[in-house]
């Protein structure tokens, strides 16, 4: 079986965090390393996570630290109300022996990419800054670039903004440069991702399973569920990051549709939406697949599948 071989770039935060446990052992995919960016909390909080999540795990991944900032905007945007003080409240870790690595994300995402056969997929489930300024950096990586699958916008209602998703929101300068690099994109927005709330029958149903993959679920889904209840008003939270990893493993699972996507950068309003050209009303050729609807019953399946490898 041909493995696919992915970067994993995200801010954990708890959904990135269930997509390191199905990234790291599954054997359709071959996760080369984790990159970190602030987002979920800020980049020291978000890195320690990482750590945590491997070391609990058992994972000898390299985790590598990227921008704690966006490329353009001054204020940094940090999901406290979700994720909690340290952006991974629920789970318990022991104190922490793994190390990040020294070289900056930026630089191994270049360094790995330019010595690739051009067969590296990047999954980018938190803020885009690390790639973006890699492609700015290095603009002879965007080529070597399989594909990219991105966890962020919607064609239809924000989570900060009306308009606007937290990913593109907080750093819509790069989520542009990404947009615009030509590579194959694949947009998991919210309109599909919040068709995957994690309700408590499924965090009973793998907490079943035993297991440190499934403790690590059940712990953080509970706190995860406590908090978009509060904020949101569901009874699930929704796993929007392990989407990608589950189109990666059966792309059956998830409809996408060929369309145009524009980021808005210049309105005040409305900074950060995902323009997606549903109806091609604008008749340009289609830069990204967005992604629709999901097969619920094969998700949770890949899900446990992934859980039952620990």
């Amino acid at each position: 079986m041909d493995r696919r071989k992915i970067i994993l770039d995200c801010d954990p935060g708890h959904d990135d965090a269930v997509a390191i446990l199905m990234a790291a052992k599954h054997p359709k995919i071959e996760l080369l390393g984790i990159t970190v960016v602030a987002g979920n909390q800020t980049l020291e909080k978000t890195t320690t996570n990482a750590l945590n999540v491997c070391q609990y795990l058992g994972l000898d991944v390299p985790v590598y630290a990227g921008c704690g900032q966006p490329l353009v905007r001054a204020k940094q945007v940090i999901a406290d109300d979700i994720h909690g003080e340290t952006g991974l409240d629920g789970p318990v870790f022991e104190p922490l022996t793994k190390k990040v690595e020294d070289e900056h994300a930026v630089d191994y995402l270049i360094r790995t990419l330019l010595a690739s056969d051009g067969d590296i997929t990047l999954v980018i489930t938190g803020p885009e800054t690390n790639v973006a300024m890699a492609m700015r950096k290095e603009p002879r990586i965007v080529e070597k670039i399989q594909e990219i699958i991105i966890m962020g916008g919607a064609y239809q209602l924000g989570n900060m903004t009306p308009a606007a998703e937290f990913n593109i929101l907080a750093d819509a300068e790069a989520a542009y440069v990404v947009f615009t690099s030509g590579r194959p994109i694949v947009m998991m927005g919210l309109d599909l991702t919040r068709q995957a709330l994690c309700y408590p029958a499924i965090i009973e149903r793998m907490e079943k399973i035993d297991g440190k993959g499934a403790k690590l679920f059940a712990d953080l889904m509970r706190f995860f569920s406590k908090t978009q209840k509060a904020v949101f008003g569901w009874e699930g939270g929704p796993l929007h990051d392990p989407t990608c990893i589950a189109y990666l493993i059966d792309p059956s699972c998830i409809e996408t549709k060929d369309v145009f996507t524009e980021i808005e950068i210049r309105s005040e309003k409305c900074y950060g939406r995902t323009l997606c050209d549903y109806f091609g009303i604008l008749k340009q050729p289609a830069n990204s697949k967005l992604c629709l609807k999901i097969d619920l019953d094969k998700f949770w399946d890949i899900v446990e599948d992934c859980i039952r490898l620990y």
